[in-house]
C-alpha cells in the first residue's frame, strides 16, 4: 500500500513538472502574440471533448484532443476562409464548448460522475497514469525541439508580427502551429488541473514572468520555473488541505500574479502597463 501511494505520489510530481513547464512556454508565446481569447477557448475545447469521452465511456484523452484539434481548425483556418474575425469565433466557440460540456457531464453515468468528471473538472492527484507521463515527456521533447528549430520565426512574431510579415516570414502557420499545440498541450495536462482551472496555469505564469523582464528570452526561461513552481506549490497545498489539485495551482500561480505586480521592478521605474 505504501508502495502504491509513493507511485502514485511519484507520477503526480513528474506530471506536475512537465505539465507546468509546457503550459508555461506555450503561455509565453499565447500572451505575446495576444491570443489570450484563443486559449481561452481552446481549453474549454478541450474540456468539452474529455467530457464526451466521460458520457461515451471512452478514453477522454482521445475526445479532448479531438475537440481541441477541431477548434483550432475552426480558430484558424476556417475562421481566415470565413474572412471572419477570430474574436467572433472566439466568442461563439466558447460559450458552445461549455454548453456541450455540461451537456456531457450531466449525460455520464453515475461513476463517471464520481470519478472522471471530477478529474476533468477540477484535476486530481490520482488522475495521472503512466501513459500520461510518457506522453508529456514526448510533447515536450518535441515542442522544445520545434521551438529550437523556429525560434528565430517565432521570435519575430511574438515581437512583431507585421514587421515579421515584412522581413518575408510566412506567420500563418506558425501562429496555427502554436494555437494546435496549445490544443495538444491544454489535452494532456487537462487531468492535473482540470478544464475549468487550465487556463490559469497557461496564462499566469507568462504573464508573472513579463512583470520581471523585457527580454523573450529570458521570459521563456523564466516562466517555466513559475509554472513548475506553481504546480508543485499547489500539489503541496492540494495534499495537505485535501483539495481539488487543479483549484490549488490556479489558486498559487494567481497570488503569485499578484504578488509580483506589487513588487514588479517595471512599474516602480514606470514601465509599460502589461
Amino acid at each position: 500500500m505504501i508502495w502504491f501511494e509513493s507511485l502514485i505520489l511519484q507520477r503526480t510530481l513528474i506530471g506536475s513538472i512537465l505539465a507546468g513547464l509546457l503550459m508555461s512556454i506555450i503561455g509565453v508565446f499565447v500572451v505575446k502574440m495576444k491570443i489570450s481569447a484563443i486559449g481561452y477557448c481552446m481549453s474549454h475545447g478541450a474540456f468539452a471533448g474529455a467530457a464526451l469521452g466521460v458520457a461515451l465511456a471512452i478514453n477522454p484523452l482521445l475526445t479532448a484532443f479531438l475537440f481541441a484539434s477541431f477548434t483550432a481548425f475552426l480558430i484558424g483556418p476556417f475562421a481566415e476562409k470565413a474572412k471572419l474575425h477570430i474574436d467572433i469565433i472566439t466568442g461563439i466557440l466558447f460559450p458552445l464548448n461549455m454548453a456541450l460540456a455540461f451537456i456531457f457531464i450531466a449525460l455520464s453515468p453515475e461513476i463517471g460522475l464520481k470519478a472522471d468528471v471530477g478529474s476533468i473538472l477540477w484535476g486530481s492527484v490520482l488522475a495521472m497514469t503512466n501513459s500520461d507521463i510518457v506522453y508529456l515527456v514526448s510533447l515536450c521533447s518535441v515542442t522544445i525541439a520545434l521551438i529550437f528549430l523556429f525560434w528565430k520565426e517565432l521570435f519575430a512574431i511574438m515581437f512583431n508580427r507585421k514587421m515579421a510579415e515584412a522581413d518575408g516570414i510566412n506567420t500563418k502557420p506558425l501562429v496555427y502551429f502554436i494555437v494546435f499545440l496549445t490544443g495538444v498541450v491544454i489535452t494532456l495536462s487537462l487531468k492535473l488541473v482540470g478544464g475549468l482551472l487550465i487556463f490559469a496555469l497557461l496564462f499566469n505564469p507568462a504573464s508573472t514572468a513579463l512583470q520581471f523582464s523585457y527580454s523573450i528570452r529570458k521570459t521563456m526561461v523564466l516562466a517555466p520555473v513559475i509554472g513548475i513552481a506553481s504546480c508543485l506549490s499547489g500539489l503541496f497545498f492540494s495534499l495537505i488541505f485535501d483539495l481539488p489539485i487543479g483549484s490549488c495551482i490556479a489558486l498559487v500561480s494567481t497570488l503569485v500574479f499578484a504578488f509580483s505586480v506589487i513588487v514588479s521592478p517595471k512599474r516602480r521605474k514606470g514601465g509599460r502597463e502589461l
